[in-house]
């Protein structure tokens, strides 16, 4: 979608409603009774005149309470109006000069508060914005001043406000555009007709008695109070407990249109702006904001501070944010001058737990304005660890925010695995001071390029901090690539940039195909659409010589949904040897009965190589641009293998002839090594899901990761151990699923025993660090599938740990299996062992060991602990409010506690809607995470049932999971009994 509603240029409202009043009524002189002639025809013509006023009258007050309606009343009569009203209230409406113009003659044009976009007639240029927080009772007042630059001509000003009460407006006209004043006749107060919400729209209306001029300069006054709120978006509070103590904090959360429940304000990111902003509150509270503390003063009458903050850049709302906390803080400063503190818990801060994340960001700040070539805007940067937050973080400018999850690591306890994620969620808002904060996007449906791109330099900033990690040759293609095409082979998924209206509709954008999908596929102080970032790019091409126009190509990639299926096969028609290969293209579903009549195509960049047992020779890079093409590549015999998407860096699956996977099936038996580490992994996930989409036979990956025992790296297996979850979803409530968990550790048994168990003693920071991450790795992930698929040795030693540590009261699990350890550990003992890592959990400060110690109570085989744990989780605060969703799906992921949590899910649907609803992640995050577990035609129709009688069918998360569990059911319908076949057949067998 364009920007005609919001453009400056775009006169979508026409002139506004422009009423004109009656000024003059005609007022009788009183006369007294005895001055007064009676007569039967004056008597009669004076009643009529009396009808006739009365008649009069009610028709002006039926026109009044129209008008009222009109912008009092959304579309369905829902009541909108605020109690006040500006002076002129009781005048009249003189219907000659309305604003119908042309042909729109919709309520839309009359009424630009219908809109759900903006109108564009002003923008505004800066807020002053003071607040009052009260933390006694949860609650605050502000007063906010805009400065307003009339664009078209309007006697309406639309913004946004939501939840917020209204007490006082006020529009003052200033002078020019430049901001001095005017002589011109007209300055000064405005009169105020009357002004009003619109909850539909989440929008606050001022209609005035005239015209505001174009190309002047007004001040907007609003005055309001709003609650604190206890949920997870505008201003929200949270709590902690410190010595037995519950602490109270106060946090923002404005993206993507929250910032209209703190505020009143141009909540669009087009509407940039410049913000002051003032927070007075009690001493005992800290508060902070984007921008440094400009001055501070203490009230003479209650004590009370009053903070004033340094003027911002130019900034979207949503990246505005404050806080009022009693945290301390750790602090360093960066070559250029920048200080850097990081915010958490007293007692997080005292045990050095932020200063991991305090000292990659002071590299990472170097490393981005070097890399960019551009400083960093802003004097500070403040790290805020918050104990909940709907998000993993928020990039406000200036002030970022995380959860605490996401940001304290303790060393001691934390494994690889935790620092790793942690370091990368540090790595992505680091960069979004760049990409989202410095350069926005104008509209919601191109999200992904600030997404996309702060998506990609987790890759690139983290492979800078810790070169051996290897994260953006390797990790990134288990990590991203493989994760976001299981969603974007389903027909639910939708383009990279999608259309959107309603503000209901911006959430769905957020999701990993903008994250991840763009990743895999610039403008300061300003808003950048797509169409930008195609002409940079064909400029930078043809400025090599290269005459490409990106935009035609891309296009096909971020418009259109999914992705293609590319499949190669030699040409048999002529004599060997050849020269040539058959490519053809279809867009990838899993779902077989949605790919008929299918007209998708892509520009495909696809890379082929030609090899055989002893070598592979120099690739190929072939551009596809229809349905089926013939290319010459080079000469091949009967031996000859091919390979394309070399390491998969194209968006796409590759697909070959029957004969074509033989070949590289045998290789990997006899030589995996000839096959690059990528393109192992890369083979190992197009076929588990080419063969979950009934392109191959369920036999071809099967027999593929029969190589694995000779593997000795790390991603191969780590996208075999996906692949191998994803079936065991599929299978491990069917009676035959010992033949699958038993192939399973025949692959996983010798490399196992071969890479053992880590040593006992902890870590520290440093060995942590260092520390081969691969190697590392790749010994967890066979510990896990050895311990999770039945591996008796596993489970034995498992169980030591566990009664070591209850025994010795000491913990000598390795921090990095410590998950594994703990979940196997409750899973095969009795209740007690239960009860001790309950209270572990309790008693833990480490926010890593706290989460994977909950994560253990959901592996029980006990229905009972299960039951009483998703109980507890939602109605006490023993477990923390962002946890309880990985409750539920944890119970739900274990095979004995899947009925409980689909259960539960059902009957407390409402509670957790009303709790999570407007939290995009949180509530997708547990639609899915409860659903995707679910395979049989009985949960197909509960879940068909549920969808219906819940009334949020709409939704996009639940039109996703019914895809997905219909593909599950389609998958035993279609797929199974070919599967165990397989299986059963002695290891000789091929795959036909």
């Amino acid at each position: 979608m364009g920007l005609n509603d919001s453009s400056p240029g775009a006169m979508r409202n026409g002139r506004g409603l422009s009423d004109q009043w009656a000024e003059s009524v005609v007022v009788r002189p009183r006369t007294t009774e005895r001055h007064i002639t009676v007569h039967k025809r004056l008597v009669l013509g004076f009643a009529l005149s009396i009808l006739t006023l009365i008649i009069v009258t009610a028709v002006a007050v039926v026109l009044s309470v129209r008008f009222e309606d009109c912008g009092g009343r959304d579309r369905d009569g829902t009541t909108g109006e605020s109690s006040s009203r500006g002076p002129g209230g009781s005048a009249k409406l003189n219907g000659s000069r309305g604003e119908r113009t042309g042909e729109r003659g919709d309520d839309e044009v009359v009424q630009p508060w219908r809109n759900s976009r903006l109108p564009g007639s002003v923008r505004p240029r800066h807020y002053d914005l003071r607040l009052a927080v009260y933390m006694d009772n949860f609650t605050f007042s502000g007063e906010v001043s805009i400065e307003l630059e009339c664009i078209n001509a309007t006697r309406f000003i639309v913004l946004h406000a939501d939840r917020l009460e209204v007490e006082r407006v006020t529009v003052t006209a200033e002078g020019g555009a430049g901001g001095r004043p005017s002589n011109r006749p007209g300055g000064g107060v405005m009169r105020i007709h009357r002004h009003f919400p619109f909850p539909a729209n989440q929008m606050y209306v001022v209609a005035l008695h005239r015209e505001m001029k174009p190309m002047r300069v007004y001040r907007l006054n609003v005055s309001f109070d709003a609650a604190i709120e206890d949920e997870l978006l505008g201003f929200f509070r949270s709590s902690y407990t410190m010595q037995r103590e519950r602490r109270y904090l106060a946090v923002t959360q404005f993206s993507p249109i929250h910032a209209r429940k703190a505020f009143p304000c141009f909540d669009e990111p087009v509407y940039k702006a410049t913000f002051s902003l003032t927070l007075r509150h009690d001493p005992q509270y800290t508060s902070l904001s984007n921008m440094p503390v400009e001055s501070s003063s203490l009230s003479d009458e209650d004590g009370w501070v009053t903070n004033h903050f340094a003027r911002t850049p130019r900034m979207s709302t949503y990246y505005l944010a404050w806080a009022v906390c009693n945290f301390t803080y750790r602090e360093t400063q960066t070559d250029s001058g920048v200080t850097i503190r990081l915010y958490a818990r007293p007692d997080a801060i005292l045990s050095g737990a932020g200063d991991y994340a305090l000292h990659i960001t002071k590299r990472l700040l170097g490393f981005y304005q070097d890399y960019f070539k551009v400083q960093y805007s802003l004097p500070k940067l403040d790290l805020l660890a918050v104990p909940k937050h709907p998000y993993a973080a928020m990039e406000n400018w200036g002030l970022s925010v995380f959860v605490e999850q996401k940001i304290l690591l303790d060393a001691e306890v934390s494994s690889s695995s935790y620092q790793m994620e942690l370091t990368m969620v540090v790595v992505h808002e680091i960069c979004h001071q760049w990409f989202g904060d410095l350069v926005t996007p104008v509209w919601w449906e191109d999200v992904w390029l600030k997404e996309g791109f702060a998506h990609f330099f987790e890759y690139v900033g983290t492979d800078f901090l810790f070169p051996k990690w290897n994260m953006e040759k390797q990790r990134f293609l288990t990590d991203v690539l493989h994760e976001v095409m299981l969603l974007d082979g389903l027909s639910s998924s939708h383009p990279i940039s999608q259309e959107v209206e309603q503000a209901t509709d911006i959430d769905r954008v957020f999701d990993w195909i903008a994250y991840k999908k763009v990743r895999s596929q610039l403008h300061m102080y300003s808003n950048a659409a797509r169409d930008d970032l195609w002409r940079k790019l064909t400029q930078a091409m043809r400025s090599e010589g290269r005459d490409i126009d990106i935009g035609e190509m891309m296009d096909r990639w971020t418009l259109q949904m999914g992705y293609p299926v590319v499949t190669i096969s030699k040409n048999q028609s002529e004599q060997l040897p050849t020269y040539y290969i058959t490519v053809s293209q279809e867009h990838f579903l899993y779902g077989e009965e949605v790919r008929k009549n299918n007209s998708l195509q892509w520009q495909v960049p696809l890379t082929v190589a030609a090899g055989n047992a002893s070598a592979v020779c120099s690739e190929s890079l072939i551009w596809i641009n229809n349905k089926t093409e013939t290319h010459r590549i080079g000469q091949m015999d009967d031996n000859t293998w091919l390979v394309g998407n070399i390491n998969q860096t194209g968006y796409f699956r590759v697909n070959y002839d029957l004969q074509n996977w033989k070949l590289l099936i045998q290789q990997l038996h006899t030589n995996p090594q000839i096959i690059s580490v990528g393109n192992r992994a890369g083979l190992i996930d197009d076929a588990f899901n080419l063969a979950r989409a009934g392109y191959l036979p369920q036999g071809v990956p099967l027999q593929l990761i029969g190589y694995l025992p000779e593997e000795t790296s790390f991603l191969p297996w780590h996208a075999a151990s996906r692949a191998l979850y994803q079936l065991d979803k599929l299978l491990d409530r069917t009676d035959e699923y010992r033949l699958f968990s038993d192939y399973v550790l025949k692959q996983v048994a010798s490399r196992y025993h071969q890479m053992g168990w880590p040593t006992n003693g902890p870590g520290t920071e440093a060995n942590v660090l260092q520390a081969s991450y691969q190697t590392e790795e790749l010994q967890r992930e066979l510990i896990m599938l050895a311990c999770s698929f039945g591996n008796k040795q596993c489970h034995r030693q498992a169980v030591a740990y566990i009664s070591d540590w209850i025994s010795s009261n000491k913990n000598r699990i390795p921090p990095n299996i410590r998950d594994i350890v703990y979940c196997t550990g409750v899973s095969l003992m009795d209740e007690d062992v239960w009860e001790f890592i309950w209270m572990k959990f309790h008693s833990s400060n480490a926010v890593s060991e706290k989460k994977i110690l909950l994560e253990a109570l959901t592996c029980s085989d006990n229905t009972f602990l299960l039951n009483r744990l998703l109980n507890l989780s939602l109605t006490s605060d023993l477990v923390p409010e962002q946890d309880v969703i990985d409750v539920i799906i944890h119970v739900g992921r274990n095979p004995q506690g899947r009925n409980l949590a689909w259960r539960y899910f059902r009957e407390k649907w409402d509670i957790l809607n009303a709790r999570y609803g407007e939290a995009l992640f949180m509530n997708s995050k547990l639609i899915s995470g409860v659903t995707e577990f679910l395979n049989t035609e009985r949960e197909l129709n509960e879940l068909k049932e549920f969808i219906l009688s819940s009334g949020v069918g709409a939704g996009p998360a639940l039109p996703r999971a019914l895809e997905i569990v219909e593909g599950n059911v389609r998958w035993h319908r279609l797929h199974r009994r070919q599967f165990y076949q397989w299986l059963r057949k002695p290891p000789s067998a091929t795959f036909g």
